[in-house]
């Protein structure tokens, strides 16, 4: 009989050494402040009515998941006393692989914690672990009395057929997102504005005029902070670091979140072995991110053809590296044969990848982009909650556009990026033309000056169009957006 790999002492030895606090009583030392993620699932985890649920927190690496499974053992420790009812455990670790879920909770509850007092069970980057779908699904069924289950994943694990069939009312996702503005602005300790009141930017529109330039005066000089935020992005790593140190957040961000999505999870999780392909397919990508990508015209561009470009896109998608938007008709109509939009999931991810510095502050093409990119973002993190659909509107005829379109239960809202000198709507502008033929509540004009704030009517239609500068915007997305999970 051949030699088992590793014996059972060897499992427990991995299992407290991830769980130091078991022998201590003492809480790990984790970062002070909690990201917005943090807070929603400490939501979730308390919520009487999903007491039977599983916790998802599901982005892409590096944007901190691990630090929340680390401050939701501080926060046990600190209001339970319970160090023996919480476990910290990484799926990535290869013993912790070879042995799966059921010799973990077995070796547990035999030389760890026999009671039968609940127990929360913190399972990061459970997609290395064979057949979590179905332990999720079965200790949510038959276990919950005892365990309650937090589990990271850098892939998008809610969107595979596996979970989407035995998840079904067992598990909640938390997307945990780059950094926010607002976020950005707190983890670097940096001066926010002064504000009475925290309006979430639907709100504006009622505001008069003298109250949106007393809230625009607020945020004075914070226009170089946004711009380092565009620059650095929002992994809180390389946010962290000083302006001058931009050069060494870039590669940082090239090595630990796209060199090691693209090279190690994809052939993994994915099973992608033509990884030159894929990697050539994310520089395409970067050039072109904002575009509409047409699957022939890149396999083409590339020597590759559309089942494996389709198949590296939906992989992209699913590691949280893209956002894909797809078109948007008004009246109704259905989409034929339709042309999606690709984004990074972060604006500072196409300048570490094709290695563009502080120039682009001073291109207003490079920079509209960048903005473009990270008013997505906020968009999509404050509205997921309502599960919208978020795409872009283009009429073929006139070749007219609308950036982003969104529209969820009882609202219709579309955002035009314009970040250059002039603020002005033209009446023949695309967002006028989509707003003049479908019932929006709102529409929010995106713009580059500080001072460039206020609602504009437009003759003929009953959209309020809402001049707001892009910093403004973003921030006061953030806020809302860790605002309602705090309440």
């Amino acid at each position: 009989m051949a030699a088992p790999v590793f014996q059972p002492d060897d499992l427990l030895r991995v299992m407290r050494g991830f769980n130091p606090w078991w022998a201590t009583g003492k809480a790990p030392h984790v970062p002070a402040y909690r990201r917005t993620a943090f807070a929603a699932t400490r939501s979730y985890l308390t919520h009487p009515s999903l007491s039977r649920r599983a916790v998802l927190i599901s982005g892409p690496r590096q944007t901190g998941k691990t630090t929340v499974l680390k401050q939701l053992v501080d926060t046990h420790i600190a209001e339970q006393g319970a160090p023996l009812d919480i476990v910290y455990l990484s799926m990535e670790h290869p013993i912790l692989k070879l042995a799966g879920f059921d010799a973990i909770l077995r070796a547990y509850e035999t030389e760890v914690n026999p009671g039968e007092g609940p127990v929360t069970l913190l399972l990061d980057e459970i997609q290395h672990l064979n057949d979590w779908a179905t332990y999720i699904k079965l200790t949510v069924d038959h276990a919950t009395h005892r365990f309650r289950i937090v589990a990271t994943g850098s892939a998008a694990l809610e969107q595979k057929g596996r979970l989407a069939e035995s998840g079904v009312g067992r598990w909640v996702t938390v997307p945990m997102p780059p950094l926010s503005f607002y976020e950005f602005l707190q983890i670097q300790g940096a001066k926010e504005p002064q504000l009475k009141e925290l309006p979430k930017p639907s709100d504006l529109v009622k505001w008069s005029g003298q109250r949106l330039t007393t809230l625009s005066a607020a945020f004075k000089g914070m226009l170089p902070l946004f711009r380092s935020y565009l620059l650095k992005g929002g992994f809180p790593e390389t946010a962290k670091l000083p302006d001058k140190d931009l050069e060494t957040g870039q590669r940082l961000l090239r090595e630990d979140v796209v060199e090691r999505v693209l090279k190690r999870d994809m052939t993994a999780l994915y099973g992608i072995r033509k990884v030159d392909e894929l990697d050539r397919l994310f520089i395409y990508l970067c050039i072109h991110s904002g575009g509409i990508l047409s699957i022939k015209t890149v396999a083409d561009a590339l020597d590759s053809n559309t089942t494996t470009v389709g198949n590296h896109l939906a992989a992209l998608e699913q590691a949280h590296l893209v956002y894909k938007i797809p078109p948007i008709r008004t009246g109704g109509k259905n989409v034929l044969r339709a042309q999606h939009k690709y984004y990074l999931a972060d604006a500072a991810l196409r300048n570490a990848v094709l290695l563009k510095g502080r120039e682009v502050v001073d291109d207003a093409t490079e920079m509209g982009l960048l903005v473009e990119t990270a008013v997505l973002r906020h968009l999509k993190a404050f509205h997921y909650r309502e599960l919208p659909i978020v795409g872009y509107w283009r009429d073929a005829a006139t070749d007219k556009e609308v950036d982003l379109v969104i529209k969820g239960p009882g609202y219709h809202m579309v955002s035009e990026i314009k970040y250059r000198g002039d603020g002005h709507i033209p009446k023949n502008d695309g967002i006028v033309k989509y707003c003049s033929e479908e019932q929006v509540d709102i529409a929010f004009w995106v713009t580059k000056r500080e001072d460039d704030i206020g609602t504009q009517r437009i003759e003929g239609i009953d959209t309020p169009f809402l001049r707001i500068p892009a910093h403004i915007f973003c921030y006061l997305l953030g806020a809302a957006e860790q605002q309602h999970w705090k309440t």
